[in-house]
């Protein structure tokens, strides 16, 4: 499998795949897996026909003619160019040199030019008849005469099932086929198998050497179907693998216990609790106490959506730290971010964040807030808190990571929005904390199906948080077609005035900035092209931007207070707008989606997403988490120039139609190639993930977790499985692999 294609194919044609595909090896072109598969029945002889078969016959072309439908008008070769547009019929009659057999093309003219008088051919359909003649329906072709075919070349044409393989202009499936042919037949017959002889066994799976063979040159649907079994388990079992080896290197490395101790923060914060927590919430929070109170580093993600309180819980496993004299740090992907969570956690403890102050209570800490914009005062105080210990709770943005960041007893890390830490990061928070590492506790508001989670974050345990909190109102979603339904657009501006009429208020969200389309992708939204009008394609205009809103708004809506908020702003101006929003001095803000995290105002009861199909579906689901937060029912107004019946505009039907987070990420998923779900496809590079589908495949990966977890617990190293070992590492050092380690 390691062999140079140039050993077999020549080094014309090996050259080609090196150029085209990127392939240099025999193992690399095999497992190039064919995309679909053509099936034309079994090669028959024309007096063996029978009628409703499925069929493909060896025949020479005895006449052909073609007319157009419509005008009744006989097409000439060379004036097949002026029909291609139009309604045509080709007939071919096909002989065998004793029977005939005719066959009808619709709106093919150019097989006038192909199939002439005395051409070979391959055709393949149903076998029916009309008018005593026998005749194939639904027919296809392939032109035996341009190639210099043996017979038992012929007979590989003529396999019932065809492989089609992802090719270009530059590298047919003709020529894949070929090559593939070649090197199969001087492929070893005991082929080294990443897959043991065991599991193999175990989970009746074809070897490699004849999985390879079933799934090039197929001849029953049940050989394809057994093929792609085998390669989706081992897709699934490299990958995890790879995790559960992550897995065990951080078990084997130390960390200091953090258990929950009795009479500290912990128990006075959760006394002076406002609320009850969920079931979940507690759930989850014992088995994060169960985590810390161990000798090796939790490493777990907690996923749930807007409001689903992941914040207390991270917090009281941060008390929990600062309870047995440790330090927890939180860190945010954005400063507006870091600063909201500075400001809930500081609130929701009260005096016991007032460590050293006035009022403060007797056994408070210090939250600390670290980022770029503090002042250089600010920034020593907030630095020498850290190194000091004075600060239980730090607070910032990724900065927290530089060397010059000390910490005297850094226990617990907790990421917010999916930010998870590569190598090199976990090794800068150990050097932080001398010989132990600290917990981690990765939080996302995006919901994460399943078979996702364990292939992404599978090195990850995983906890969820599916109930919301009480007093969280319901939101209904609507789509608001402006372009077919104008009055609709209307409408919406005057539920706004009536929201706002009833003390509430009111958030509009576009796409961008201003009017400069090259600020298109400033903010950090989801930007889906435009789609098809009724069916035909678009133009896409640019998206429609908050400045320009803001203008056509204002006539509207002259009688409001009315602000915008964008990234561009100065953070001091930003701070004011979200200030006055939340104090209720704002009734209407129009804003980009700097809003989506950050902001919490539980008097805002409506949200306008201005082309929201520019959006993707769990962004959408973010956005309007920001309303609805309080005590008054939340509305989502998801506004489109799209007509219905385009897969856009069904993106956002699915939007509206439901706020169950888990189901509309699975549906957004569904819609994106697994090189999107993996973090890889963005960089241009293709998903190592040939067969396996990580939504689709959950029982697979379930196996091979189990498979991966067993192996790995007795042999991490992979001493005792060479192959396994070797498929391992080329994945790992395959840049098919870095949202491994970047997602």
């Amino acid at each position: 499998m390691d062999r140079k294609l140039r050993d077999f194919l020549g080094a014309k044609t090996a050259k080609s795949f090196a150029d085209v595909l990127g392939f240099e090896t025999v193992g690399e072109l095999l497992r190039h897996y064919p995309r679909r598969y053509l099936k034309k029945g079994e090669l028959t002889p024309f007096d063996e026909l029978e009628i409703g078969d499925q069929a493909t016959v060896n025949g020479r072309v005895k006449k052909v003619t073609a007319r157009a439908l419509d005008s009744k008008i006989e097409i000439k070769p060379d004036q097949v160019h002026r029909f291609r547009k139009q309604r045509t019929i080709t007939k071919v009659v096909v002989t065998d040199g004793r029977n005939d057999l005719e066959i009808a093309f619709f709106n093919q003219p150019w097989l006038l030019t192909k199939l002439t008088p005395g051409t070979a051919a391959l055709f393949w359909g149903e076998v029916t008849k009309f008018r005593d003649i026998l005749q194939l329906k639904g027919p296809g072709t392939e032109i035996l005469d341009e190639e210099n075919l043996t017979e038992a070349e012929i007979e590989r044409r003529a396999r019932p099932f065809r492989p089609l393989y992802p090719a270009t202009s530059k590298l047919s499936t003709a020529t894949i086929e070929r090559s593939i042919k070649i090197v199969l037949d001087s492929l070893d017959e005991r082929v080294e198998d990443s897959i043991p002889d065991l599991v193999l066994r175990d989970e009746k799976l074809l070897g490699l050497r004849e999985a390879l063979q079933k799934v090039h040159l197929p001849d029953t649907e049940k050989d394809i179907h057994d093929a792609q079994r085998r390669f989706r388990f081992e897709e699934a079992l490299v990958m995890q693998t790879i995790l559960a080896q992550r897995r065990a290197v951080t078990d084997a490395l130390n960390a200091v216990p953090r258990p929950r101790k009795s009479g500290g923060l912990l128990d006075e914060f959760d006394q002076r609790l406002p609320f009850e927590l969920t079931e979940g919430q507690a759930e989850v929070g014992e088995e994060i106490f169960a985590d810390l109170a161990r000798p090796h580093p939790m490493h777990r993600l907690l996923q749930g959506e807007v409001g689903s309180g992941k914040t207390v819980v991270a917090l009281r496993a941060m008390l929990s730290v600062v309870d047995n004299g440790g330090q927890a740090a939180l860190l945010a992907p954005t400063e507006v971010l870091a600063v909201q969570h500075h400001k809930t956690l500081t609130k929701m403890l009260g005096d016991l964040a007032e460590q050293g102050m006035l009022g403060g209570a007797e056994n408070a800490t210090k939250v600390a807030l670290l980022t770029g914009s503090l002042n250089a005062a600010g920034r020593r105080t907030a630095m020498l808190d850290a190194a000091g210990g004075a600060a239980g709770i730090v607070v910032g943005t990724h900065a927290l990571l530089e060397d010059k960041v000390q910490f005297a007893d850094l226990g617990l890390v907790v990421v917010d929005e999916q930010h998870r830490f590569g190598v090199e990061q976990r090794a800068a928070l150990s050097a932080k904390s001398g010989e132990n590492t600290p917990h981690v506790l990765v939080m996302t508001a995006t919901p994460i199906p399943r078979t996702v989670a364990m292939t992404v974050f599978g090195d990850l345990a995983v906890s969820t948080l599916t109930q919301l909190p009480a007093g969280r109102s319901p939101i209904q979603s609507s789509v608001v077609p402006a372009k077919e339904k104008p009055d609709w657009l209307q409408r919406a501006w005057t539920r706004v005035r009536e929201e706002v009429g009833k003390g509430h208020q009111v958030y509009v969200v576009c796409p961008r900035i201003g009017d400069d389309v090259k600020n298109a992708g400033d903010e950090e939204g989801e930007f889906v092209e435009g789609e098809e009008e009724k069916g035909k394609k678009q133009q896409a205009r640019p998206p429609i931007s908050v400045l320009q809103v803001a203008d056509a708004l204002g006539e509207i809506l002259h009688d409001l207070r009315v602000e915008i908020l964008h990234g561009r702003l100065p953070a001091e101006e930003k701070d004011a707008v979200m200030s006055r929003f939340a104090a209720g001095d704002v009734d209407v803000l129009i804003a980009t989606t700097v809003i989506e995290v950050g902001v919490d105002v539980p008097n805002a009861s409506t949200m306008v997403i201005m082309d929201a199909d520019r959006f993707g579906i769990s962004q959408l689901h973010q956005l309007r988490g920001r309303v609805g937060r309080g005590k008054v029912p939340g509305l989502c107004l998801l506004v489109t120039d799209l007509w219905a019946g385009s897969r856009s505009y069904g993106r956002l039907e699915a939007v509206a139609s439901t706020t169950d987070g888990f189901e509309l990420s699975r549906i957004d998923l569904e819609t994106r190639r697994e090189g999107d779900v993996l973090g890889v496809a963005q960089s241009g590079r293709r998903s190592s993930l040939k067969m396996l589908s990580v939504l689709r495949d959950e029982d697979v990966i379930l196996a091979a977790r189990h498979v991966a977890t067993s192996i790995v617990s007795v042999d991490a190293e992979l001493a005792e499985y060479p192959a396994l070992r070797a498929v391992v590492r080329s994945a790992l050092e395959s840049e098919t692999t870095e949202y491994l380690e970047k997602t």
